[in-house]
């Protein structure tokens, strides 16, 4: 595990507004940001209840599935990837995700996305055992009770000074680690990926307090989507600050935070935090589709 480190944002901000991001992608070099802090406790228990196979489920580029994939082979564990897309299945060469997980051991049951729906059924789990074994679950995008323990972890006293905490949301557990641990004098604000008004509820399954927002402007058209205006944005951030963005989750509420700093929806003198949450190892994938659009790709180095 590499220290994390807060790194102010060098922009002049109207109304003496300061910007300052967590570098959780820099947490370790394969299994970054939210994906460590969700799997710590898991891989913990899964040891505890002396389990040799982790399953968990993803898409085809998934962060979720490379950081299994990883941490399982360095803790010993054979990884099963249940994967949305039957049509993936003699593609893993071009996808640069599945290769890496499947360079890392990770044997893959490739679904189309209606037996995918079932993910959650006890049933589907149950048959799932039946044909790989006895195997610790990993839910999709690793959100349980184990991972928001781990993602309570991220807000450290020194933290303290912001006044709002911003992250990105996808299956709801980093932010509501962050809901749990925030002080009394700060806000959480939440920028889902994904469209859809569901998010508060599952939210609301862990989450202690209320002391938060969800803010659903910035989802660029829904999970996974991207246009030219994004793809700039994260660029020119890059160019400016140096701090690379994935454009699923974090580049999305980087820019919806800055536009709202310009919008004014923040207090003169407010302290923010953005929590990067890692993802770069996306980027790879979707630039590729990007080269297919004939849009420009994203950089996430000099």
């Amino acid at each position: 595990m590499n220290p994390v480190f807060n790194q102010h944002i060098s922009i002049d901000f109207p109304n003496d507004i300061s910007l300052t991001i967590k570098r959780e992608d820099l947490i370790h070099p394969f299994v970054s940001g939210n994906k460590f802090r969700k799997l710590k406790y898991n891989l913990l228990q899964a040891k505890a209840e002396n389990k040799e196979t982790l399953l968990t489920f993803g898409g085809a580029f998934s962060n979720h599935i490379a950081a299994v994939a990883f941490a399982g082979k360095e803790q010993g564990f054979k990884t099963i990837g249940i994967i949305r897309g039957d049509e993936l299945f003699d593609k893993i060469e071009e996808n640069p995700t599945l290769k890496f997980a499947q360079e890392n051991g990770m044997q893959f049951e490739f679904v189309s996305r209606e037996e995918y729906r079932l993910k959650s059924e006890t049933s589907y789990i149950e048959k799932l055992k039946d044909k790989f074994g006895d195997f610790y679950l990993v839910p999709e995008g690793g959100t349980n009770e184990l991972a928001v323990k781990g993602c309570e972890e991220i807000l450290t006293d020194e933290d303290s000074v912001f006044n709002y905490v911003c992250c990105a949301v996808g299956t709801c557990g980093t932010i509501s680690g962050l809901i749990n641990s925030a002080k009394e004098n700060q806000k959480i604000l939440g920028f889902p990926a994904l469209k859809g008004d569901f998010l508060s509820d599952e939210i609301r399954i862990f989450a202690k307090k209320d002391n938060w927002n969800l803010i659903s402007d910035y989802h660029f058209g829904g999970y996974g989507k991207i246009n030219l205006e994004l793809i700039e944005f994260i660029n020119g951030f890059f160019e400016e600050t140096k701090v690379p963005l994935d454009p699923i989750y974090t580049g999305k509420m980087v820019f919806g935070v800055i536009d709202l700093i310009n919008k004014n929806y923040f207090p003169a003198h407010s302290k923010i935090l953005l929590i990067h949450t890692g993802g770069l190892q996306g980027i790879e994938g979707m630039n590729i589709k990007l080269k297919q659009k004939k849009l420009p790709i994203l950089k996430k180095n000099d």
